[in-house]
């Protein structure tokens, strides 16, 4: 699974670790993030994020 980077802030998710916190459960990947999920450091929209390569 890819990980994804916050274009704003360069918070990175990491889908071994999830977003707990924010209802994301680990192993859950990028895409199958609700669309209106935001980023947990900065608050920018899902579609800020670039996969890192």
């Amino acid at each position: 699974m890819e990980k994804y980077e916050c274009t704003v802030c360069g918070y990175v998710y990491d889908p071994v670790e999830g977003d707990p916190d924010n209802g994301v459960k680990p192993g859950t990947p990028f895409e199958a993030i609700p669309d209106d999920w935001v980023c947990p450091l900065c608050g920018a929209p899902k579609s800020d994020f670039v996969q890192v390569k």
